[in-house]
């Protein structure tokens, strides 16, 4: 299963983040994919806004991985991979315990830990067009 939207306004990004959780209701893997600047960490904090988080959402780009609280205090793991030099680090920070926690993990730069992902997960492709981001997602099943 696939979709699409495509949006012009930074505030119609909660109305797809919704739609998103929505429409992948039972899927906690999310690896996003775009270049520099296209808008995944944008989208990963209205996911998370819809999810619950009340703190700030931040890129981890340092950290390797954030981890915010939501409804009921549920973690939400959010993980970038943009500086990562081996999959050897993502292990060693224990990337498949995150994976197997069972709560939504949202990864910026999965083809850097390519061959740590699950066989089922979405993935979601950003990319700006005209000014505007289109978002696709599609359910990746291994």
């Amino acid at each position: 299963m696939s979709r699409e939207w495509t949006c012009s306004e930074l505030d119609e990004l909660d109305k797809i983040a919704k739609e998103l959780l929505v429409t992948y209701s039972n899927e906690r893997i999310f690896a996003f994919v775009g270049k520099m600047g296209a808008g995944k960490t944008t989208f990963i904090k209205a996911l998370c806004a819809s999810l619950g988080v009340k703190e700030e959402v931040s890129s981890p780009t340092f950290a390797l991985v954030n981890e915010y609280k939501g409804k009921n205090e549920k973690s939400i793991f959010h993980f970038d991979f943009y500086r990562i030099e081996t999959e050897t680090e993502a292990l060693d920070m224990g990337f498949e315990e995150y994976l197997d926690s069972g709560n939504h993990c949202f990864i910026e730069w999965p083809n850097e830990v390519d061959s740590l992902l699950p066989n089922n997960f979405v993935l979601v492709k950003i990319k700006e067009e005209g000014g505007r981001r289109v978002i696709q997602a599609e359910k990746i099943s291994g």
